[in-house]
C-alpha cells in the first residue's frame, strides 16, 4: 500500500547500470528503509551510450534508458518505494550530452544539416572561426590518426543505410552522415537511370527553404528503389568508386567530404582546433546550450513530466558551473518545478521540491543564496570533517618528506599553477584560444583598445585565469557582484606579479571587459552581444581548468598526504581547528539547512574510510617517515633495473596501499584481486600526473616498470619483506582509521543538513577512485546483519566487518526519522569541553521544542586509543574531561546509543561515563 512521501531525512545514492538495473533496486527496498533511509538518490536514469557505467554520457533525454529497464521498471521501483513513503531524488545532465558515435540522433542531425538542422542551436558551436578550414564547420577529432593517412587506409568507408536511404561515412564505433544535398555524385556513379534521375532532386535540394521535408521525402523514395536487388547492388558498385585507398576513390571521397558541414580530424587535434564547447577536455561529451528555452524545454522534458506524474520528489544538477548562466538556470528550473507540483496525483503530493547542485566551492566561497536551490551535494562537508581530523603538528613533517623524497615542491598551490599552465596549452588550449578571440573582437569593437594586439591578449588571458583562485564567476548584466570582484582581484594580483608591466594595462582592460562594467551601460546591439559572449566563455573555462589542473592532474602530482587530496579539498589546508567546523555548521543551518552532506561519492579520489585511516598519519608523522625510510630500502631489489621509478611515484603508491588494504587479506586469489585494484588505480594516476606517462601518450616502458614494481610487492616470494610491513602499518592504524570513520560517520547524521550514504558504505570503505569505488556492492550480508540484533560488545569485537558501522549508521538514522524536526531545523550549539583531554573531543547539542540532542566524538585520539586492536578508547583514559551542557533543566537524564543506561543528570557530562561503551555517542534526553 502506499504511503504518503516522507520529508527529506537522509539519501541513499545508487549508481545505476545494465549490470544493476532498476529492477534490482526494488528488493533493497525494505533494506534500506529499515536503515532510515528516506530518499533514493539516483544516477542519471535517462537513456544513455550503449553500456554505460554511469549514465552521465546521455543521446537521448526523451526516454528512460531501456539498459535500466525503460519506464516500466522505473514505475515497478517508485511503486515499492512508495511501500515504504521514500522519495526519489533523479540526478540530471543539463551541461552536456554524448557524441560521436552513432546513437545522438540530435547530433546526428546536426552534422547531417549543419546550420540548418532543427538542433544546431542546441550545442555550444562557435560557427565563425578564424581558420578558413573551419569556417561554417564542425571539426570532429574522432579519427583515430591523420586525416590524410586514415583517408588513404581506407578507413573512413562509404557507407549506404538502404533501409532509410542514407549515406554515411564510417569510422570504428563513429558515424558520420552525408548531407543530402551532397547525394548527387553518389547515385550518378551508380549508373542506374531511376538513381540518376533522383540524383537531381537531392542536388537541387539546397535552393529550397523546405529542403529538410524534400529530403525526408526524397531518401524515404531511395530506400523503396533500393528495396530492388538490381538497384542495391548498383548503389554498392557506385559506392566502390569511392574506395579512399585507390587513388581515383581518395580524391572522390575528399571531395565529397569537403562538402559536408563538418571537417573529420585525428583525435590530437581537439586540443588546439576545437571549435565547440566539450565537458572538459572530454571528446565524447558535447556542451548544450540550455540557457536556450528551446533547448531547456527538450533536455528537460521527459524530468518535467517525471515530476508532474509524481515519480520523482527532488532533483540534483550535474555540472551546474559549466553552465551560461547557473544563477538563471536554477531560477528558470525552479518555477518550472513549482508550477508542475499541483498536477501531482493524490498520495505524491508535495509542498516543496529539493534542488542540490554539484557545486565544488573554494576555501573561502559560498553557495550563492539566490540560485533557487536547497543546497550542493555535500563536497565541502566532506572537506570539512577530513580537516577536522587531521593533526597540524603532523603538515610540516610529512611535507619535509615528499619534497625531500620527491624533489617536488610541498606547495600545493604551486603545482595548481604550473598544471593550470599545462592543460591551457594543452588539452584545453582550443578552449583558450576561443575566449582569446572572442576578447579580441571587444577590443575590436571599441576605438579605445582596438590596438590591443592578440598575443597580448593571449598572455594576459593565460595570467588571469593561471591564478583565479576558484572555479568561476557569475557575471550578470549588471557586471560582477561584490563576492565575484572579491576572487577576480585575487586572480588579478596573482597576474601582476606574473606579467611584465607593459602587459598591466591589458590586464585592466580585461577587468572592464569580464564584469567590471555593466553591459547596461553598453549600446544594444553588436557591442553589448561581444561583452556578454567573453565573459560567457570565459567563465566556461575556468571552471574546466580548475577541475583539470587540480582533481585531475595536481592531486596525482602531490602527496603529502593523500587523505587531503579528494574533490572539494584544497590540500595546501591541512587542518582546521573545531572552531571552523562549528561555524561552517551554522552558516549552513542559516542558510542551506537541507544541503547533502557526502563524505563517499561516485567521483571520489578515496573512500572514507580510506582517507579517514590515512589521516592517522598526521599524528604519527614521525613515526611513518621511519617505515618509509626502511619500505625503501626492502623495495630496491622488487624494481626493475632499466626504468628508474620516481621516488614520488613509489611514495603515492605506498600511502595507496595503506589506505586501501583491506581486512582478511590472506590467500592467494585475495592478493590478486586486491592487487588488480591497485593496478588499475596507477595506471590512472601516472596518466593523469602527466610527468611519466598521459593518456594521449602512454609511457608503456615506464608504466610496465611500475606494475611489475608493484606485482613484486604484493604477489612475489621476493616481496614478502616489504609486504608484511605494509600490511603491519595498515594494521597498525587501522583502528585509529576505523573511530575517526565512525566519529565522520556521526558527524555527517547529526550535524546541520541531510546526510547522504554512499552505495556501500554502510560497510568499511577503503576504495579509490572510479571505477574502483562504483565495484558491485553485495546487499545481502548488510541486510542480514541489520536484521541481527548484535550487542555493542559483540560489534566492537568484530569491528573488522563493518557492522559497527553500519549500526551507527541504522541508530542515528532511526533517530531522526523519530525527532525529524530536532535534526532538520534545530539549533546548532557547539559545546565546551574542559579537562586534560578537552583538545580532543568536539561536542555539540540540537535543540528544538524542548527536546535535546547532544553530540560527541572524539578527535586526533591516537595516543589516546594506544596500541588498542579495536576502535574504542579506554574510557579511564579520558581522565576528567567533560562536556558542559548550558541547559536550564539540569535534572534531565541523557540516555546514549548502545545504552538506556542514564549517563548524567548534572549540567556536565563526563566524557568517562558518557563514552564507557562507545566512543562515538549520541544523546538524547530523556524525563
Amino acid at each position: 500500500m502506499s504511503r504518503p512521501i516522507n520529508p527529506l531525512r537522509a539519501t541513499q545514492r545508487l549508481q545505476f547500470h545494465k549490470d544493476f538495473t532498476l529492477d534490482d533496486a526494488v528488493p533493497l527496498i525494505p533494506y534500506f528503509a529499515s536503515m532510515g533511509i528516506s530518499h533514493i538518490y539516483a544516477s542519471p536514469l535517462l537513456k544513455a551510450r550503449a553500456g554505460s557505467m554511469h549514465g552521465y554520457d546521455v543521446v537521448d533525454p526523451r526516454v528512460i534508458n531501456p539498459e535500466l529497464g525503460g519506464e516500466p521498471a522505473l514505475l515497478r521501483l517508485v511503486g515499492a518505494m512508495r511501500e515504504h513513503g521514500m522519495g526519489l531524488i533523479l540526478d540530471i545532465v543539463s551541461n552536456h550530452m554524448a557524441v560521436g558515435g552513432a546513437d545522438n540522433p540530435w547530433w546526428l542531425d546536426l552534422l547531417e544539416w549543419g546550420r540548418r538542422s532543427p538542433y544546431a542551436d542546441f550545442f555550444d558551436i562557435q560557427w565563425n572561426s578564424p581558420d578558413p578550414l573551419l569556417e561554417g564547420q564542425l571539426l570532429l577529432p574522432f579519427l583515430s590518426s591523420d586525416y590524410g593517412t586514415v583517408l588513404q587506409a581506407g578507413e573512413i568507408p562509404l557507407r549506404f543505410d538502404a533501409e532509410h536511404g542514407a549515406f554515411y561515412i564510417e569510422h570504428y564505433q563513429h558515424h558520420f552522415p552525408i548531407n543530402p544535398a551532397t547525394y548527387g555524385p553518389l547515385l550518378e556513379s551508380a549508373e542506374n537511370p531511376q538513381l540518376i534521375e533522383l540524383s537531381k532532386r537531392f542536388a537541387a535540394l539546397e535552393q529550397y527553404p523546405q529542403a529538410y521535408e524534400r529530403a525526408r521525402q526524397a531518401r524515404a523514395e531511395l530506400a523503396e528503389l533500393a528495396r530492388d536487388g538490381a538497384v542495391a547492388a548498383a548503389i554498392e558498385q557506385g559506392l566502390a568508386r569511392f574506395d579512399s585507398s585507390k587513388p581515383e576513390g581518395f580524391e572522390r571521397l575528399h571531395q565529397l567530404l569537403e562538402r559536408q558541414h563538418y571537417r573529420l580530424a585525428s583525435w590530437r587535434t581537439a586540443g588546439d582546433d576545437i571549435n565547440w564547447r566539450r565537458f572538459f577536455d572530454i571528446n565524447e561529451l558535447g556542451g548544450l546550450r540550455v540557457e536556450r528555452p528551446n533547448v531547456f524545454e527538450a533536455t528537460h522534458g521527459k524530468i518535467f513530466e517525471l515530476i508532474a506524474r509524481g515519480l520523482v520528489d527532488g532533483l540534483r544538477i550535474d555540472h551546474i558551473d559549466g553552465l551560461a548562466d547557473p544563477r538563471g538556470y536554477g531560477r528558470k528550473l525552479r518555477r518550472r518545478v513549482e508550477s508542475l507540483l499541483s498536477q501531482r496525483p493524490p498520495g505524491t503530493e508535495l509542498a516543496h521540491l529539493p534542488i542540490f547542485v554539484e557545486k565544488i566551492l573554494g576555501p573561502d566561497e559560498q553557495l550563492r543564496e539566490d540560485w533557487g536551490v536547497d543546497g550542493t551535494t555535500g563536497y565541502e562537508f566532506m572537506n570539512q570533517v577530513s580537516l577536522l581530523q587531521h593533526d597540524p603538528k603532523g603538515q610540516a613533517p610529512l611535507a619535509e618528506l615528499w619534497s625531500r623524497l620527491s624533489e617536488r615542491t610541498a606547495d600545493f598551490n604551486q603545482e595548481v599553477l604550473e598544471a593550470r599552465d599545462l592543460v591551457l596549452h594543452g588539452t584545453l588550449a582550443g578552449d583558450f584560444e576561443n575566449v582569446a578571440q572572442s576578447l579580441l573582437q571587444v577590443a575590436r569593437s571599441d576605438l579605445m583598445s582596438r590596438d590591443l594586439t592578440l598575443g597580448a591578449i593571449r598572455r594576459a588571458l593565460l595570467a588571469l585565469v593561471v591564478n583565479f583562485p576558484i572555479y568561476r564567476t557569475y557575471i550578470s548584466v549588471c557586471g560582477r557582484s561584490a563576492e565575484d570582484d572579491r576572487f577576480f582581484q585575487q586572480a588579478m594580483q596573482g597576474a601582476r606579479n606574473t606579467l611584465s608591466e607593459a602587459d598591466w594595462q591589458v590586464l585592466d582592460y580585461l577587468q572592464r571587459w569580464l564584469g567590471g562594467e555593466s553591459w547596461r551601460e553598453l549600446p544594444r546591439g553588436r557591442q553589448r552581444k561581444l561583452y556578454r559572449n567573453a565573459c560567457v566563455r570565459f567563465q566556461q573555462l575556468t571552471s574546466p581548468v580548475a577541475a583539470k589542473s587540480v582533481e585531475d592532474t595536481s592531486f596525482y602530482r602531490s602527496a603529502v598526504l593523500l587523505s587531503r587530496n579528494d574533490v572539494g579539498f584544497h590540500p595546501q589546508h591541512f587542518s582546521a581547528p573545531v572552531e571552523d567546523f562549528h561555524a561552517a555548521c551554522l552558516k549552513r543551518l542559516e542558510s542551506f539547512p537541507d544541503n547533502l552532506l557526502a563524505t563517499a561519492t561516485h567521483d571520489h579520489k578515496r573512500g572514507e574510510d580510506t582517507r579517514t585511516r590515512l589521516a592517522v598519519l598526521s599524528e604519527c608523522s614521525g613515526w611513518y617517515a621511519e617505515q618509509v625510510e626502511r619500505w625503501r630500502q626492502l623495495a630496491l631489489p622488487l624494481k626493475g633495473e632499466d626504468v628508474a621509478i620516481s621516488a614520488g611515484d613509489e611514495l603515492m603508491l605506498y600511502q595507496a596501499l595503506l589506505g586501501s588494504w583491506p581486512f582478511g587479506l590472506e590467500s592467494e586469489e585475495d592478493y590478486k584481486t586486491y592487487a588488480d585494484r591497485l593496478t588499475q588505480w596507477q595506471e590512472k594516476a601516472l596518466r593523469e600526473a602527466k610527468l611519466q606517462s598521459s593518456w594521449s601518450a602512454n609511457n608503456e616502458p615506464y608504466e610496465r616498470a611500475c606494475r611489475e614494481f608493484l606485482h613484486n610487492i604484493l604477489l612475489t616470494p621476493e616481496g614478502v619483506a616489504l609486504r608484511q610491513s605494509l600490511g603491519a602499518t595498515a594494521n597498525r592504524i587501522a583502528a585509529a582509521g576505523a573511530l575517526n570513520s565512525l566519529a565522520q560517520t556521526l558527524l555527517r547524521n547529526t550535524v546541520p543538513g541531510v546526510p547522504d550514504l554512499y552505495q556501500g558504505t554502510e560497510y568499511w570503505d577503503f576504495s579509490l577512485v572510479d571505477p574502483d569505488n562504483r565495484r558491485p556492492v553485495y546487499y545481502h550480508a548488510r541486510a542480514q546483519s541489520l536484521s541481527e540484533l548484535a550487542s555493542v560488545t559483540e560489534l566492537l569485537g568484530n569491528w573488522q566487518d563493518g557492522r559497527v558501522k553500519q549500526a551507527v549508521i541504522a541508530k542515528v538514522l532511526n533517530l531522526r526519522a523519530e525527532h525529524p524536526g530536532l535534526f532538520s531545523r534545530g539549533q546548532y550549539i557547539p559545546l565546551q569541553v574542559t579537562g586534560v583531554h578537552a583538545d580532543k573531543v568536539m561536542a555539540f547539542a540540537r535543540i528544538l521544542d524542548g527536546l535535546h540532542a547532544v553530540v560527541v566524538v572524539p578527535r586526533l585520539f591516537s595516543e589516546l586509543l594506544g596500541t588498542a586492536q579495536a576502535p574504542f578508547i579506554n574510557a579511564s583514559n579520558w581522565g576528567d574531561t567533560r562536556v558542559l551542557l548550558p541547559f536550564t533543566d539540569s535534572d534531565a537524564s541523557w540516555k546514549g546509543l548502545f545504552s538506556e543506561a542514564v549517563v548524567t543528570n548534572a549540567r556536565e557530562m563526563l566524557l568517562s561515563a558518557a563514552l564507557q561503551e562507545f566512543s562515538v555517542n549520541l544523546f538524547i534526553k530523556t524525563t
